[in-house]
């Protein structure tokens, strides 16, 4: 009884320590979803009541949907590119012996490493030099640099996991190389092509650093928050923001209950 009661105390410090990091981590966004009823005004510092009208037209505030649409274009822009290069990469790196393939292995994680501060400032000083005009495209470009490195990692250790006796096997059965890719590599590697391609949107969505330096004029959805800030963020940005919280909840909580279903299934 006297042990069990010495290890009663260090059993409660990890419960304890984690039910802080949650609070910590959930209180701006219940922050987020609560003034997205406030009945906000000209203001939205401080709480004036509830109302569903930000809910009801979440394009009333000036400028939000269109800069929520400028993200979405770069996001998806962003993550289609950014997978496609990354995936081949990923392939090649695992694959294929070249030389420089340690060399090309470490500038990959480079723009990892590379503070966001100093990527953006290299790449807008790089773009003024050649005279690039600032806007869409350029964003693009920027989010594509920095997404890549995530997709390669995510995607990299999705193929070294694969079985090349899979390959083999379709190779006996007189499958060209092609065929097996796309019949049994592919197939394969889809749930971590799928799993980069989530976190290069999300990553390229929420950036606000890179975007910064690179946009211009351009206006996406992080700079129209920055902005908006000092005067209190529209409650529409926040019914935004809430409904991309909500709709990235539904992803990672319909992804873990199938794949605890086909795990069921498998044993």
């Amino acid at each position: 009884m006297s042990g069990l009661r010495t290890a009663r105390p260090g059993a409660l410090v990890v419960p304890l320590f984690a039910g802080l990091g949650f609070v910590f981590l959930l209180v701006p966004v219940a922050y987020t979803v609560l003034f997205s009823f406030n009945d906000a005004g000209k203001t939205n510092l401080v709480w004036r009541g509830f109302t569903l009208d930000a809910w009801r037209n979440p394009c009333g505030a000036p400028q939000v949907c269109e800069a929520l649409g400028n993200s979405l274009r770069v996001g998806l822009l962003a993550t289609l590119v950014a997978t496609t290069l990354g995936t081949m990469l990923a392939i090649a790196l695992v694959r294929a012996r070249f030389r420089g393939r340690s060399a090309v292995n470490l500038l990959v994680f480079l723009p990892m490493a590379t503070p966001e501060v100093v990527l953006g400032a290299a790449l807008v000083a790089q773009l003024l030099s050649l005279r690039v005009p600032l806007g869409f495209g350029t964003v693009v470009a920027a989010h594509v640099l920095f997404c890549i490195s995530f997709v390669v990692v995510a995607v990299k250790a999705r193929v070294a996991s694969l079985d090349p006796a899979l390959e083999e096997a379709a190779a006996d059965l007189y499958a060209s190389p092609w065929q097996a890719f796309w019949k049994v590599t592919f197939p394969l590697l889809l749930p971590g092509i799928g799993a980069a391609a989530l976190l290069a949107f999300s990553l390229s969505f929420d950036d606000f650093i890179v975007t910064n330096f690179t946009s211009g004029g351009f206006v996406t959805f992080p700079k129209f928050v920055y902005v908006s800030a000092t005067r209190g963020i529209p409650p529409q940005a926040n019914v935004i923001s809430s409904a991309m919280f909500a709709i990235a909840l539904v992803l990672v909580v319909g992804t873990q209950v199938t794949q605890a279903a086909r795990r069921r299934a498998a044993r």
